[in-house]
Order: structure tokens, then C-alpha cells, then sequence
């Protein structure tokens, strides 16, 4: 039986599917799905809600496979609300909803360079989840602050710091929702930036399967001891160079494929379940350990419960 929900002034959908608000497009029904109207919303629901039910974030569904058996709890996702992007001096102010690409595109037309964000698929409350980063920038290197909602419904101010940002990783507690981040970026013209950025995403379009259904890269790279995120971190073992050299370029399972273009993308070749994408995810894992003792960490979240039976 289905909790009860407190009132709120956005959406709150119950058994809603999630399959069509991932990229990936597989997975079951989220048992809520709540798109709070604003912050207000947003806390005041979180404060209301039984402790004991789960709750689950989720941006835009570029990081993320959802099980076919569905998500228990709460899915929060942020929408309209949320995607405020403003230039204050050096500092980017930006709601948790805005993509990615355009705090990018919005910085440099005003001449603040944080364009390593262009070619990064998602919106800014996983890109400071995962501490996403390219080309040697990671978020790790200009955030400043983040603010929260926690479990309890609390508005709170969180210096980066706080945050232990590491290669792919942020220490947020269970159940709080990202709400915004506050960037410093370093001043720079306008077009050159542009320019830097257009190159990147030409390099990206070269190297990777931009055009196929999949959740960018799906494994961590292998190397990397140290636990900041930032630029000069040894990350020159590549996990697409593993995988291939344990002979998993192009493999599949039903609909799932992994990339020829790109060996580290598991892609949704065409009906692809969510088991399909997972399983063959853990058999290149499998492969990888066994052809050259590396573990491979999974880049792409998985969340929700397998199918019955």
C-alpha cells in the first residue's frame, strides 16, 4: 500500500514510468515521482515526509539506469524551478536543474570561462554529485558552494570543502537534494572561449557515439589514487582501452551494445532492458578483471529493483 504524500504545489505522480526521463529509456515506475514547484515546495515536502521513505534525486536521467522493477519511495526531480543561471562577477550562480551545457554557453557570453561543462551531458546537481569533469577540468576546481534540502526538509549552505570532492565522487548525505551551486570562473573573450569549446565538442562527436542512446561513460578510468579530482591526477589508464583489450569492443546482450566508436559507452542498440544494459555491463567487468586484474567501477548509476520472477 502506498504511503500517504503530503500536499504540494508541484507534481506529485504516483506509478509514474520512468523509462521515457532516462536516456537510456529502459526501467520501471518510480512509485512517486514529485517535481516540486521551488525550493519552498521542495523543503516543505521533504519535512512532511515519513522519515522511513526512500528518497531518490535525479536530474535529467544522463547518468542513470533505472531497474525494470521500479524505484521504491520518492523520485524528486527538478525541473522549471530550478535552472536559474546568473553571472555575478567571477561567480556563476546556478539552480541544480540548469544543463550543464548552458551554464557553459551562458558564462561565456559574458567572458568567464567554464567551458570544460560544454560537453558534459546532464545538469549541475549530478555534475557536483560525480564531480564531472573533461579535458583535465573538473567541477572540483571551481566550485565554491552548493545549496541543499535536506532529508529533514532543512535549507542548507555547504562550502565545496565540505563536499570531499574525488574522481567521480561528492559525500552528500542520503536523501538530500542539490538545489543549486555557485562557481568561480575565470574571466576570458568571449569567442575564444567559444572557439575553445566548439573544438571540444568536435573532438567529443569524433571519439564518442553522441548520436546513440546511452549514458556517457559507463566505467570509471582505473587509474587514480589520489582523492581530489583536479587537473594533473594520474587517470592515463583509460577503462576503453581495457575493455577492449579484454575483446568487449561491440558486445552485446539483447538490445544492449558496447560502443564500437567507443568501448567505454553501453548503449541502447534497440529494446534493450534495464537487465540487458546491467548484464552486460558486469560481464565486460567480469572480462576486464579476468583478461587483466583490473576492477572496474561502475561511472553510470543504477538504482530501482530487477524485474519479479
Amino acid at each position: 500500500m502506498m504511503p500517504e504524500m503530503p500536499p504540494v504545489r508541484g507534481r506529485l505522480t504516483p506509478g509514474r514510468a520512468m523509462a521515457d526521463l532516462t536516456w537510456l529509456r529502459v526501467g520501471g515506475p518510480a512509485e512517486w515521482l514529485f517535481q516540486p514547484a521551488d525550493r519552498d515546495d521542495l523543503a516543505a515536502f521533504l519535512g512532511a515526509l515519513p522519515a522511513d521513505t526512500p528518497v531518490f534525486p535525479m536530474g535529467v536521467g544522463s547518468n542513470l539506469i533505472v531497474r525494470d522493477g521500479g524505484i521504491d519511495g520518492v523520485v524528486i526531480r527538478l525541473g522549471r524551478g530550478f535552472n536559474a543561471i546568473e553571472i555575478a562577477g567571477e561567480r556563476v550562480i546556478a539552480g541544480a536543474a540548469a544543463l550543464d551545457a548552458h551554464v557553459a554557453k551562458t558564462a561565456a557570453a559574458a567572458g568567464r570561462d567554464l567551458g570544460f561543462l560544454r560537453t558534459i551531458p546532464g545538469a549541475i546537481g549530478g555534475a557536483v554529485r560525480m564531480n564531472a569533469g573533461c579535458y583535465g577540468s573538473y567541477v572540483a576546481d571551481h566550485l565554491v558552494e552548493i545549496e541543499a534540502v535536506t532529508r529533514d526538509g532543512r535549507v542548507v549552505t555547504i562550502p565545496a570543502a565540505d563536499l570531499r570532492l574525488g574522481y567521480r565522487h561528492s559525500e552528500l548525505p542520503e536523501g538530500w537534494v542539490i538545489t543549486g551551486a555557485v562557481f568561480t570562473a575565470p574571466v576570458g573573450d568571449p569567442a575564444a572561449i567559444e572557439a575553445k569549446m566548439t573544438a571540444a565538442l568536435a573532438r567529443r562527436d569524433a571519439t564518442q557515439p553522441t548520436k546513440e542512446r546511452s549514458a556517457g561513460s559507463t566505467f570509471r578510468n582505473p587509474a587514480g589514487h589520489s582523492s581530489t579530482g583536479a587537473e594533473g591526477e594520474d587517470h592515463a589508464l583509460k577503462a576503453w582501452k581495457v575493455i577492449d583489450e579484454a575483446g568487449m569492443r561491440g558486445a552485446r546482450r539483447g538490445g544492449a551494445v558496447m560502443s564500437e566508436k567507443h568501448p567505454n559507452f553501453l548503449v541502447n542498440a534497440g529494446g534493450a532492458s534495464a537487465a540487458d544494459l546491467e548484464g552486460l555491463g558486469e560481464e565486460v567487468r567480469k572480462r576486464v578483471f579476468q583478461n587483466s586484474g583490473l576492477s572496474l567501477h561502475w561511472e553510470v548509476r543504477r538504482i530501482g529493483k530487477p524485474a519479479a520472477g
